[in-house]
């Protein structure tokens, strides 16, 4: 009764500053929402529901990255699942010493950005280091050497970890930051391998003795993979094309399901060197998966090869445009209406974005030139398709919470405004909503009531 007498005390304000609050309320959350979005790249209330409510509702996060040094058939399986946004690290990454620091002294600019250095930090602690460095005195002055900032406090580090004893990261911290030259990391290089082999050959007789020497086989799998990868890059570096062709081969005949580092790529682009177009056909089909994500050297390789072979069965167009569609911003730097060579590649690359553009132009445009009329076809084609001034890759999504949100504040500000203005009228239609609303279950009350007996229904009702 009382909530009855309440009901019918209210008045056509009460329900105005009822919709007009709740009004006023969506829109601060859509205006957060926005700002958060916009910020963040992400919904707060969808990553909050995601984060916290899912796991305690018995679902599963299917987003939580895996641990990148978990070797073989998970890294195939977290990669599959992972967005093409995801930062990658570069597979034709240069030498910081033997090249970006070169760079530095003739131009007097820094090629690498803070926030890509830092990825590339906690690449390194992610590769090189393991739960049990600290164990090993050397191995515990290099797991922090990794996290340090400073270049010369990091390669003061490793000086001191090699006093104790040959450390294989130690000498690959040396090679990758110290070394002025090629050749000077190679050599560094071959000291690390030595190294390498021997923590290798250890851990693998003792993996399945407990997980702490499973940590440290996986530590030494990756750093072992690492170096023999840097010493085909230096071979190709220095003119030796088919030794380094054959050590990625014999690294990937090793290693075959540790695809983290792409050595694959690196291969393509060996390969592209010498010419040997068969070799490369035969590398794409079997890394050309449509299930993983397709990256700038995986497409354009593909279209290279297709325009290389005029003929009636490949149209060169169509391949052109299968990488164009994927990857459209990379035609402007390799038809030079954008200068790859005033911009060193980064360290990492954002799939479909200006730095995988700019790091595949700087590797692969010497190939396309190779290939008479190649660039010419690929510009003709670009010129065909739709023309956009700057990448539109990755293109973030508006989540369906911000949508949802701006409907509902929407909603409830006219139905405030129309409230307010025709509050009779309003009444009118609210009245017939609800009845519309409940004829359904007036409908099924009235069929029951006429169903059941009378007796049945009074002894339901006093219960």
């Amino acid at each position: 009764t009382s909530v009855s007498m309440f009901l019918n005390t209210l008045t056509p304000k009460f329900y105005v500053a009822l919709t007009g609050t709740s009004s006023l309320i969506s829109g601060l959350i859509l205006i957060f929402e926005w700002w958060y979005f916009r910020k963040y790249g992400t919904s707060f209330i969808e990553q909050v529901s995601v984060s916290h409510l899912r796991p305690l509702l018995g679902g599963v996060d299917s987003s939580s990255p895996s641990n990148a040094s978990t070797s073989n058939g998970e890294a195939d399986s977290s990669r599959q699942s992972v967005s093409e946004c995801k930062v990658w690290r570069n597979p034709l990454n240069l030498f910081r010493g033997a090249e970006y620091n070169r760079y530095t002294w003739v131009t007097g600019r820094e090629p690498l950005t803070y926030y890509d250095m830092n990825l590339s930090a906690q690449d390194h602690q992610t590769f090189f280091t393991c739960d049990s460095d600290h164990l090993r005195p050397a191995d515990a002055i290099m797991q922090k050497a990794w996290r340090e900032r400073n270049p010369q406090a990091r390669i003061s580090a490793a000086h001191e970890a090699l006093e104790l004893e040959d450390c294989a990261t130690a000498y690959i911290l040396l090679a990758e930051e110290e070394a002025t030259t090629i050749m000077e990391a190679e050599r560094l290089f071959k000291q690390a391998l030595k190294a390498g082999e021997s923590c290798y050959r250890r851990s693998q007789q003792l993996q399945h003795h407990s997980t702490q020497y499973e940590a440290q086989h996986r530590r030494d799998t990756n750093v072992l993979v690492y170096i023999k990868r840097r010493l085909a890059m230096c071979s190709r570096k220095l003119g030796r094309t088919r030794e380094a062709v054959k050590m990625m081969r014999d690294l990937m005949k090793e290693f075959p399901l540790l695809s983290m580092f792409n050595i694959h790529e690196n291969l393509l682009e060996s390969l592209l060197e010498l010419q040997n177009y068969a070799d490369v056909q035969a590398v794409l089909a079997k890394y050309d998966d449509i299930s993983l994500p397709k990256s700038a050297t995986i497409c354009y390789t593909a279209a290279l090869l297709k325009a290389r072979a005029v003929s009636d069965k490949f149209s060169p167009e169509a391949a052109s445009r299968r990488g164009g569609r994927g990857h459209r911003i990379s035609v402007n730097y390799k038809t030079q209406m954008k200068d790859p060579s005033l911009i060193l590649p980064p360290e990492h690359i954002l799939k479909r974005g200006d730095s995988e553009a700019i790091a595949y132009a700087f590797f692969h445009l010497q190939h396309w030139k190779r290939v008479e009329g190649a660039l010419n076809l690929l510009h003709c084609t670009w010129e065909g398709t739709v023309f956009h001034e700057v990448s539109v890759y990755p293109k973030k999504e508006l989540p369906f919470f911000i949508l949802f949100t701006a409907g509902l504040c929407s909603f409830t500000a006219m139905l405030a405004l129309l409230t307010h203005q025709f509050p009779e009228l309003m009444g009118v239609f609210a009245k017939a909503f609800l009845s519309t609303l409940f004829a359904p279950l007036n409908f099924i009350m009235e069929k029951v009531e006429s169903i059941l007996p009378s007796s049945l229904w009074h002894q339901l009702t006093r219960i």
